[in-house]
């Protein structure tokens, strides 16, 4: 089975997404309690798509994501590393323009979008920090970054319980309607040794981004990270900070 280490093998990582894309979507629903669709609102919301607006959504997946935005009238490009996935969201939703890219090599000149955006598949990256540096390269100076993510809960007692069900009824709920025990036991190893949210805000100063900040949701279960691309002026200087 794939490692869940974060020097993980982006080609095993492709095929495993490229074997669940026809469930993906489901399972998520079942497995977040119906909570993946509120996250996805808040996200858009985060965002605040509106027509004329330039996003990119990596890791997309099958253009949940992307839907809404596209909706709100904003010119939406959804990328994704697993063939399979970008094959099932074409199928689902041509009207997106879907396409397959790797998000530490990303195939978009720089400066070319308002907001870039990920929501849970910045731990699938094989170098999610080289990651963040190719978002900021792509993002317009002045442009933003909204990351979603698994992270970890605040409370001791919340978090016990939700380590207990990342181990154990995860994998096989997972199994029962994904039909497909072993990515999800992956996913669930992925999340447990994800950095917390300090760790990640640090991540992303590093790669260039300011204004970095992040909101819990779900009691920190997951949590939105946001970030600004600086502007630099004709003297060098820095703005927006």
């Amino acid at each position: 089975m794939t490692s869940a280490e974060l020097n993980k093998d982006p080609g095993a990582i492709a095929r495993m997404f490229d074997g669940i894309a026809g469930r993906y979507d489901i399972t998520n629903e079942w497995l977040s309690a119906g909570m993946a669709k509120r996250w996805r609102r808040i996200v858009t919301r985060e965002i605040g798509p509106r027509p004329g607006m330039r996003i990119l959504d990596i890791a997309a997946g099958t253009g949940t994501s992307s839907l809404p935005l596209h909706e709100a009238g904003a010119n939406v490009t959804a990328a994704d590393f697993s063939a399979g996935m970008v094959a099932e969201g074409k199928r689902r939703h041509p009207e997106l323009d879907i396409v397959e890219a790797d998000a530490t090599n990303l195939p978009f000149d720089d400066d070319t979008f308002d907001v870039t955006t990920i929501s849970f598949g910045l731990r699938n990256v094989i170098e999610p920090t080289k990651a963040l540096e190719e978002m900021l390269r792509v993002t317009r100076p002045g442009g933003r970054i909204v990351i979603c993510e698994f992270s970890t809960p605040v409370n001791t007692f919340i978090r016990s319980a939700y380590n207990l069900y990342l181990r154990q009824l995860l994998p096989r709920v997972a199994g029962v309607i994904a039909r497909n025990t072993d990515s999800y036991v992956y996913l669930a190893e992925s999340i447990a040794q994800w950095p917390n949210q300090p760790e990640l805000g640090r991540w992303m100063l590093a790669a260039g981004w300011h204004k970095v900040a992040y909101r819990n949701l779900t009691g920190g279960i997951v949590a939105m990270h946001r970030g600004t691309k600086p502007i630099v002026t004709e003297t060098g200087d820095q703005t927006g900070l």
